[in-house]
């Protein structure tokens, strides 16, 4: 009768430990039903759930293992498995996989502690715990450029209504003062294709049409009308012929002089840097003006840009705009639009915002993320994230620093 066996081994890592204990367990013919194996601080953690044969005694087997794993410096149990319980862990694989990504500045033990609480109150279990972000000096001079990025990836197993999660992960980020995404581990979440990104407050550290209106002195105004936009308390489309109206009279010539001046976001040329290299399409869908889209499309190596043509006459703003507004019902159209066109589903979409007109395309596109946004926004949005720079949205599609370029 075939004996079930589950062989757990610690020590010391370096090469060749795991060849050295499967290539026993290869002399007696037996089936590995299931292998684990992680490296923390150069310590190895290898688990071998072993089926032995019925033509091997297990005794001889397990006795050899044991000698072999004192010879190289291990420790290792055994633990018997009966056929009971492992046909009911052979159940469990259809279960419901999430990914639970954990983005801070720096990671402490009590921002895990809130997370795993959190997992255990919703009966979910942990399947694997991975650090995305590199390893810390705690000697080397901190380099003072580059800012601090600490991610934790936890994939976890079990029913769960996510929105449920989100919502009690989003009250505890607030109070740790960290970021806590929920994804449903499927085969969207690890193809996706397309990343559409808002401009201005997304792409840029700020609001265009409020430096336009500060170069023709009407900035007060302008940003009044801006920050009630953004709240979603008035419609954006009144709100943007408003404010492009009070920009009649501007000379064009300050344009250029204000694209080269946009602040560009944390993280955003290491973004599209890496989703450029990757495959990935690239697009800006803004409220704002085509003028400043096509200047960070050549400067960040963006593939589209839909926003809005600000009217000239003769070299000076006549406070009108041309075509169809870019709104928010407008972004999401043209997200299914370019989607479309690409050859690409919805659910293989991103799209990143901050503001209310935002909304639409995060609703619709397979991983919506508010970014740095207003409160109405970031509760809205499936992910949110407001303590890193926008590469953080590479930790959310799973990627490790070493693959980052």
């Amino acid at each position: 009768m075939t004996e079930l066996v589950l062989i757990r081994v610690n020590g010391a890592d370096k090469p060749g430990l795991t060849a050295s204990i499967t290539a026993i367990l290869a002399q007696y013919k037996v089936t590995i039903l299931d292998i684990g194996q992680a490296e923390i601080h150069d310590s190895l953690s290898l688990g071998i759930l072993a089926a032995i044969p019925s033509t091997a005694e297990s005794a001889p087997v397990l006795k050899d293992v044991l000698f072999k794993a004192h010879e190289i410096g291990l420790t290792v149990s055994f633990t018997p498995v009966d056929s009971d319980s492992y046909e009911q862990w052979v159940a469990g694989q259809g279960k419901d996989r999430h990914i639970i990504t954990l983005l801070a500045r720096t990671i402490s033990a009590e921002h895990i502690a809130c997370i795993t609480a959190i997992v255990a109150e919703y009966g979910l279990n942990i399947d694997n715990i991975t650090r995305l972000t590199g390893r810390v000096s705690l000697t080397k001079d901190v380099d003072n450029t580059v800012p601090n990025r600490a991610c934790i990836e936890f994939s976890v197993r079990g029913l769960a209504d996510q929105a449920v999660l989100r919502e009690k992960f989003l009250a505890v980020s607030k109070d740790l003062n960290v970021d806590i995404a929920v994804q449903e581990d499927n085969v969207y979440r690890r193809n996706r294709r397309l990343v559409a990104f808002d401009m201005d407050s997304t792409l840029i550290e700020a609001e265009v049409i409020d430096e336009l209106a500060a170069a023709a002195g009407v900035g007060e105004q302008v940003a009044e009308i801006t920050e009630r936009a953004m709240r979603g308390e008035i419609d954006f489309t009144e709100s943007f012929h408003e404010r492009v109206a009070l920009l009649k009279g501007l000379s064009g010539d300050v344009l250029q002089e204000i694209a080269e001046r946009l602040p560009v976001t944390e993280g955003a040329e290491r973004l599209i840097r890496n989703l450029n290299s990757l495959g990935y399409t690239t697009v800006i869908l803004s409220g704002g003006f085509n003028y400043f889209g096509n200047y960070l499309k050549e400067k960040l190596g963006i593939d589209y840009v839909f926003a809005n043509e600000l009217d000239m006459e003769n070299g000076i703003v006549t406070g009108k705009v041309t075509g169809t507004v870019v709104d928010g019902n407008r972004k999401a159209q043209l997200l299914r639009e370019i989607a479309e066109k690409e050859g690409i589903r919805l659910e293989q979409t991103i799209a990143v915002g901050d503001g209310a007109n935002d909304l639409p395309m995060l609703s619709i596109a397979g991983l919506g993320i508010a970014f740095r946004a207003k409160p109405l926004v970031e509760e809205s949005a499936k992910q949110s994230i407001s303590t890193l720079g926008l590469d953080g949205v590479l930790y959310l599609l799973g990627y490790r620093d070493r693959d980052i370029v």
